[in-house]
């Protein structure tokens, strides 16, 4: 990424230091913040937004193995870290726990990118016109809710009835914890609709990365808005919303697949390396995918190649897979956020919820055909194209973070393989510890 975010580990700690408080912070989205918003230079509002966009990154990891291996796409094999095989697949007397790596870090690092893009709308409100336009502020403003939206939503995927908070502006009390994932969730629609309304008209003038590209004006930064509130909307049940958030979005149905906005990484200094790339066969750290992936993929499809045989199978704690994830070659791979597959499955999935079938076989002809596979043959009905739809997810979006939550949302986490006598398939994770210390 030629060194874009090579200054943010400074600014990380600029943040920190501003957020310090008296007393202990009990909670990981409660920092205030003083001087940095005080009548803030155009080099410091751009800090703030690359800040936001690098912040994302952080602990994306943590949250990808973790969903994956709930939700049995993958086997997380590692010798430092037995709770991937223990914890992560309830084996034995394990069960998850509201105080370690793998909830703490990603919901913890969600709530600080949160946190700076209050921090970045703070420091708009004090903002000369000298420095920005009030079109160029309402920019600012409208990448800043996108992405709270955006971040929140992670965070509900994961603690989903167990709850979250809804970010504040700084200085202001917190909230109560909400137990309800559709109030979580209309308050994510109501940060998503009001960037929506700020990115209308506006001036994008703050750099984006490469992951951005084709979207860094505001009217890509508008079809991002959209595309994620369709995701949301599909997650609500809410399909006449999302059918017209998808018409607001990048939705091609004849379009790149890859078409969308991505997390960049790299190994330049300052910058952070991806760090779901695995050396393939390896032993010590492996990321292995579940048998099934291979076993119930069609005959054709060209997305076995989201994995590459081994040269040996990996195994650990009674577990094994001879299929490495090759999703990400590099530490310089890119992760995505969403991409333009996603928005024909949800196209496809709002049709047949909308009993308007035809027009859904025909977005899930478009997967099929595009992966190698024939169109569809099977029965014309909401249950089969259901089963069709959530199976073409399940490739499509592999590894993507949306197995899990698509067998939460339609009741079949049940069917999950078990793969050891005593292990579970959890259906949300516990809230964290210094949430329901506060």
């Amino acid at each position: 990424m030629k060194k874009y975010f090579a200054h943010i580990s400074v600014l990380l700690l600029l943040l920190a230091l501003n957020a310090c408080q008296k007393g202990e912070i009990l909670s990981l989205n409660t920092p205030t913040v003083g001087g940095i918003v005080t009548n803030p230079s155009k080099s410091d509002l751009f800090n703030l937004t690359t800040g936001i966009e690098s912040g994302m990154r952080n602990n994306l990891a943590a949250y990808l193995d973790g969903v994956g291996v709930i939700g049995r796409e993958i086997y997380r094999f590692s010798g430092a870290e037995p709770r991937y095989t223990t914890d992560l697949l309830g084996g034995g007397s394990s069960v998850l726990d509201n105080n370690t790596f793998y909830l703490n870090n990603p919901w913890g690092s969600r709530y600080q990118v949160m946190r700076q893009c209050f921090i970045l709308m703070d420091a708009i409100k004090n903002t000369s016109t000298a420095v920005a336009s009030d079109a160029q502020k309402k920019a600012f403003n409208g990448y800043a809710k996108t992405i709270i939206g955006y971040q929140l939503l992670l965070n509900i995927n994961m603690t989903d009835a167990n709850g979250a908070r809804i970010p504040v502006p700084n200085n202001t009390p917190l909230g109560p914890v909400v137990t309800d994932p559709g109030a979580v969730m209309d308050a994510i629609l109501n940060f998503l609709n009001d960037g929506k309304t700020d990115l209308t008209g506006a001036d994008v003038i703050f750099p984006l990365s490469s992951g951005f590209a084709g979207f860094k004006d505001a009217a890509g930064l508008l079809k991002f808005n959209r595309a994620i509130a369709a995701r949301v909307y599909l997650y609500r049940k809410n399909w006449p919303a999302a059918l017209t958030a998808l018409n607001e979005s990048f939705l091609d149905l004849n379009g790149n697949f890859n078409t969308g906005i991505y997390h960049t990484f790299s190994t330049n200094g300052g910058d952070l390396a991806n760090t779901m790339f695995l050396i393939p066969n390896g032993n010590g750290e492996v990321r292995v995918a579940h048998p099934l992936f291979a076993a119930n993929i069609g005959a054709t499809d060209d997305r076995i190649n989201k994995t590459s045989l081994r040269t040996s199978s990996a195994s650990q704690s009674g577990l094994s897979g001879n299929r490495d994830v090759a999703l990400w070659p590099s530490l310089n791979s890119s992760i995505s956020i969403i991409r333009n597959e996603e928005l024909i499955l949800i196209y496809a999935e709002a049709k047949i919820q909308s009993n308007a079938l035809p027009e859904a076989i025909l977005a899930l002809n478009r997967i099929r055909t595009g992966h190698n596979l024939p169109v569809y043959v099977g029965a014309v009905t909401q249950a089969a194209l259901i089963t069709e739809m959530l199976y073409q997810r399940r490739y499509s979006l592999f590894m993507e973070g949306h197995r899990w939550i698509d067998m939460r949302r339609y009741n079949m986490l049940g069917t999950l393989p078990i793969d050891r006598a005593n292990d579970d398939v959890w259906a949300r994770y516990p809230l964290p510890q210094n949430e329901s210390n506060i």
